[in-house]
């Protein structure tokens, strides 16, 4: 007899396709101003709607070869990314928390960061929309998830957001310019809202890594130099997104190889 387990796994692999699906709605949309409900979804190039045949979450994108049906223009191969992204993190959630409150959390979360990261890509903004109430769905969270503390999650919250702000601060008076966004700052505050003030250092270190291994990349390609500019958010959400399913267990090990290397 197959395991249960199965099952839920592959439901919730369908529903991190569909959602993958609205996000990459949400992304094209929102930052335009449009509506994310109606008119239904359609091409771009040749604005046929999409039959619903053709608008199956990850498999369309590979039947189709990620071309229009109709008029045969490229589809980007970010919507195949972004719903193969969502239900794949989607799925390690589950592995991770079990049908909880920590994994509708966690749903909630994943959602939020893949989509404001594909719009910072390509806007350089992130939406308040999803910060102030992933914080204040994070802090609510702490409330009624009897596995998170609320003064963790205010502690992340305030800490997270005040580290940002100062670091942006202190930048704006050397330099005379920001290098930080109020996005970046907000989202910070949203990461530990949800993941509490432990997370903030990984999430801080990792993101800068990150971050600066793709702004070198871009500037040795593009040759602009420090005037290259580099969405932040994205390796933000990243970060956020490893210390959700893996951050405990990476800290651990290297709190014990810093113990017994010194």
């Amino acid at each position: 007899m197959t395991n249960p387990e199965v099952y839920i796994q592959c439901l919730v692999f369908i529903i991190g396709a569909l959602l993958g699906s609205f996000a990459n709605v949400v992304i094209y949309r929102y930052p335009k101003g449009e509506s994310v409900v109606t008119p239904r979804s359609h091409c771009y190039s040749c604005k046929k709607t999409i039959p619903f045949y053709f608008n199956i979450p990850i498999l369309s994108w590979l039947i189709l070869l990620g071309r229009c049906f109709f008029c045969k223009s490229k589809i980007s191969i970010r919507y195949f990314l972004v719903e193969v992204l969502m239900a794949t993190f989607f799925v390690i959630a589950y592995q991770k928390f079990g049908l909880s409150i920590s994994f509708y959390e966690a749903l909630i979360f994943i959602f939020g960061l893949v989509t404001i990261s594909m719009i910072d890509f390509d806007h350089y903004i992130i939406p308040d929309l999803f910060s102030l109430s992933g914080i204040v769905i994070g802090v609510i969270g702490a409330l009624i998830n009897p596995d998170r503390s609320v003064i963790d999650s205010l502690l992340g919250l305030f800490i997270g957001g005040g580290f940002l702000y100062l670091t942006a601060y202190i930048f704006y008076l050397i330099r005379k310019q920001m290098g930080m966004g109020g996005g970046d700052i907000k989202l910070i505050a949203w990461v530990g809202a949800v993941l509490g003030l432990v997370s903030i250092p990984f999430v801080i270190i990792v993101s800068c890594f990150l971050g600066s291994i793709v702004g070198v990349l871009l500037m040795l390609k593009s040759g602009e130099g420090r005037n290259q500019k580099l969405a932040f958010g994205p390796y933000i959400s990243l970060a956020a997104l490893i210390y959700l399913i893996w951050g405990e267990n990476l800290v651990s090990i290297y709190v014990n190889w810093f113990l017994k290397a010194a």
